[in-house]
């Protein structure tokens, strides 16, 4: 089997995914993950099919002709869990939203020695104050002795940042 990763951006209609889905079912491709999102008028997402060999160039040749569909399409391996001394963790991380937040989060996730392996931001109004917040959920991997030393460093980028700790 093959896995293909299929990224997508198109402007937003009725039966998209509809569509998509069609076409993988068509090819007898498993869907297997995927995150799609309307954003400003568009629809844009990414997403895991695994199918076989025989059938992936057709599914490919008829994603691409889409019309309004722009995609990118690679082929990967099954996707293999880390099982080394490492360890996946979710953050949920809310602040005061500021220009540059998302850098200077990720900076201190590379620099600490994690892996982002997933960041889903959002920007909302705070209840009472209206205040604009930067909402976030990110899952990373960092190794185990890594862990208190990111958590230190994202707890003091600054005062207002409040960092939930979970693991997956």
């Amino acid at each position: 089997m093959k896995h293909l990763v299929i990224s997508f951006i198109s402007p937003d209609r009725l039966g998209l995914v509809d569509t998509l889905s069609s076409l993988v079912k068509q090819h007898q491709g498993n869907w297997q993950t995927s995150s799609l999102h309307h954003l400003s008028g568009f629809f844009a997402g990414v997403i895991e099919v695994s199918i076989t060999a025989e059938q992936s160039a057709d599914l490919i040749d008829k994603l691409q002709s889409i019309t309004d569909f722009k995609c990118h399409i690679e082929t990967a391996s099954a996707n293999v869990k880390n099982t080394s001394d490492s360890a996946d963790i979710i953050l949920e991380l809310t602040a005061n939203d500021r220009e540059g937040i998302v850098q200077e989060i990720s900076s201190i996730i590379n620099n600490k020695g994690g892996n982002l392996l997933k960041l889903v931001s959002s920007h909302e109004s705070a209840p009472y104050s209206g205040q604009e917040l930067f909402k976030a959920k990110a899952t990373i991997s960092i190794a185990d002795d890594s862990l208190d030393v990111l958590i230190d460093a994202l707890e003091n980028l600054a005062d207002d940042l409040m960092v939930d700790i979970s693991r997956e």
